[in-house]
């Protein structure tokens, strides 16, 4: 199996509705729709909330999938049609299942300064992309490998294991490696990995990735070796999963198998039906669905492995 890394770089888009702030997307793109069942990759900040106004995303539909979500600084209010009411704050977990349907908000809060972090989404399989809203929080103990600190928030890594819920095999964690660290990490051979640099430069198994980047290793290496060009600390998030064999339709926040599924999932919001409940506390109105394509929606699969 080659052990070349393919670099996949960010593309800006505006995120939320009126007031939306601008993110960094590296998944999907046209060069790859998943790695392992992660399917969405929004990589956002620092973000000065006093000028930009900050993150304010109104009541809005998910189905078919997992949102993760991750911060390096300040402070999300996540309130969820689940009655979920909780702050993501760094280095802590929040993983809401969206399977047949829910819906949620997140809203920085006055104490946010700088808004900074990752947001994620997990596919999920088909004999499970209709299951019951939930909504999980995990706060992982940091544990330190030679040049690296390492939070192992699903899946295990490093002797550190998660106990959070998922639908596939999967790793997520937050890296930061010492100025100038290499360290070598022993991984599952059947896994894909992606590691997205938040800051600083570093080499991915002799392949560099600039911030904002996204290298991807193929299934095969029992180890990745990453380490910090920098004479200060480089910060990555580094995801994993066996490839995902299933084509998916993506489209707005929803995710199918067909594009019927999606536009019965775009009335049933529009309807204001109970496949998605109702968000309480959020003092505006919902986001609404944007129309659909004149053209049926495709289903994407990921390019044969070299």
């Amino acid at each position: 199996m080659s052990s070349a890394v393919d670099v996949l770089t960010a593309r800006d888009v505006p995120l939320g509705g009126p007031r939306s702030m601008t993110v960094r997307r590296t998944l999907p793109q046209r060069a790859r729709t998943l790695i392992g069942a992660w399917c969405f990759i929004d990589h956002y900040g620092p973000d000065d909330v006093g000028a930009t106004g900050g993150m304010d995303v109104a009541p809005h539909p998910h189905t078919g999938l997992q949102t993760v979500s991750w911060l390096f600084s300040g402070e999300i209010e996540h309130r969820d049609s689940l009655g979920s009411h909780a702050m993501v704050r760094p280095g802590e977990l929040n993983l809401m299942t969206g399977g047949h349907g829910i819906s949620h908000t997140e809203v920085s809060t006055p104490a946010t300064t700088v808004l900074h972090g990752v947001q994620l989404w997990v596919a999920l399989p088909d004999e499970h992309r209709h299951a019951d809203r939930d909504f999980q929080h995990y706060v992982p103990d940091p544990v330190h490998v030679h040049g690296a600190e390492i939070s192992v928030f699903l899946g295990q890594l490093a002797g550190s294991v998660s106990p959070v819920r998922t639908f596939t095999p999967l790793l997520g964690a937050e890296l930061v490696l010492a100025p100038r660290a290499e360290t070598t990490l022993a991984v599952d051979p059947a896994f894909e990995h992606g590691l997205l640099v938040d800051e600083g430069a570093v080499r991915l198994s002799g392949t560099l990735l600039d911030r904002a980047e996204l290298g991807y290793a193929a299934p095969g290496s029992r180890t990745l070796t990453l380490a910090n060009e920098t004479d200060a600390p480089a910060r990555a998030v580094l995801l994993g999963g066996p490839p995902f064999g299933e084509e998916i339709v993506m489209w707005w926040n929803l995710i199918g198998r067909t594009h019927q599924d999606i536009a019965e999932a775009r009335q049933a919001w529009e309807a204001a039906s109970d496949r998605f409940g109702e968000v309480e506390g959020y003092p505006g109105d919902r986001l609404p669905a944007p129309a659909l394509p004149n053209a049926r929606i495709a289903p994407r699969k990921n390019p044969a492995h070299r």
